[in-house]
């Protein structure tokens, strides 16, 4: 929970802004490198999570890798010390000139997702007289029960590569000279909680190394995305995700042999729960059905809730703290805080917590229990 101190010095400042808990970052970063460690597993962070400058330099002094989707994302990554040997490059719409922004940047790993894009890549790689290093990102048809704007792994999603499009995949692997096959990469949704999505993920790992074996190739690396999700309703009390049992999952039920790397490309279970987007209420309308509160953050710094229903905790930080605040926010992911209210001790309040966008979308809530706020 934010302490008087720290909440009168918000009151300084210019809102709306995010906050973040470096010491919570790496208690979470400490935690993952900690269990990955225990299976030699190796973690690139995924910086489509949060690439605010300080946040990717606390990741990089932790010595984890960098998983990016964008040309931007690895210029990011270079900036800010990861090493080109720990950078993968995903994204299904790889433009050229991102491709030869990482090719000069000499990556690890370039996760390919359609058969087109490996000619692509062999071309440019070609051009400058370089082998490329690739992995096939497979689409494996695994339902990770998860939101469906945020699931990846069906095979109506247009990430990966289907596995009846397989063959096409080593006939192009067999005859571009400029690629260099490493292994295969996954990622199957975001926001997952239900372990046995991972579980029924390894199985499909399996059977498709072994399929790339049987067809003559060495499957170095087994990477397998991310995903892991994290508690938005008790954010303070489950701070840091259960790396451990995550990836025993993957060490039990995924069959890795001695000449094998593993990878992981974790994003939100790593910095989700360290900040929070501090904003205050421009107005207050008070109607016969509904009440609202207006404030002056909305879905330009925080869309996830307008985008695919997503939920935040949300405290006014002002005064009494009531049913909102039974669970502390000062780890929750983007909660939406009202730092400037007056509050004088007033019974909750229903409010519908709103932006200022004109657009009818902009709500970050409905029907939340607040001390009253003026």
């Amino acid at each position: 929970m934010f302490n008087s101190a720290l909440i009168n010095r918000f009151r300084q400042l210019e809102t709306p802004f995010y906050y973040y808990d470096l010491n919570q970052l790496k208690a979470n970063l400490k935690a993952c490198s900690d269990a990955a460690f225990k299976h030699h597993f190796q973690v690139h962070y995924a910086m489509k999570a949060n690439f605010n400058p300080r946040v990717l330099d606390t990741i990089h002094d932790f010595g984890f890798g960098a998983d990016c989707v964008s040309g931007n994302e690895v210029k990011a990554a270079i900036e800010h010390g990861f090493k080109p040997e720990k950078i993968v490059f995903a994204g299904v719409g790889k433009s050229d000139k991102e491709i030869n922004l990482a090719l000069d940047q000499d990556i690890f790993c370039f996760n390919v997702e359609s058969v087109q894009e490996l000619q692509i890549i062999n071309d440019l790689a070609k051009a400058k007289n370089k082998t490329a290093n690739i992995a096939i990102r497979i689409n494996p048809n695994v339902d990770a029960h998860t939101h469906h704007f945020i699931t990846t792994g069906l095979e109506e999603n247009k990430f990966g590569i289907n596995t009846w499009e397989l063959g096409s995949v080593v006939e192009k692997l067999r005859e571009c000279q400029n690629l260099l096959f490493l292994g295969i990469h996954f990622h199957v949704g975001s926001q997952i909680n239900d372990l046995d999505v991972f579980r029924n993920l390894c199985l499909k790992v399996n059977e498709m190394q072994l399929w790339f074996q049987e067809e003559g190739f060495t499957v170095k690396i087994l990477n397998v995305g991310g995903g892991l999700g994290v508690d938005y309703h008790q954010p303070n009390e489950n701070s840091i995700p259960d790396f451990a049992a995550y990836f025993k999952v993957f060490a039990d039920f995924l069959l890795v042999n001695e000449a094998q790397e593993v990878h992981f490309e974790l994003g939100r279970a790593l910095v989700a729960q360290c900040a929070s987007l501090i904003s205050s209420v421009l107005y207050v309308k008070n109607g016969i059905k509904k009440n609202f509160l207006i404030l002056d953050a909305g879905m330009t710094e925080l869309i996830r809730p307008m985008l695919y229903q997503a939920y935040h905790q949300i405290e006014n930080l002002s005064g009494e703290q009531g049913a909102e605040s039974d669970e502390a926010m000062s780890n929750a992911q983007s909660a939406i805080s009202n730092a400037l209210s007056t509050i004088n001790h007033q019974p909750l309040t229903k409010y519908d917590v709103v932006g200022p966008i004109c657009e009818s979308t902009d709500c970050f809530r409905t029907d939340v229990a607040l001390p009253e706020s003026k």
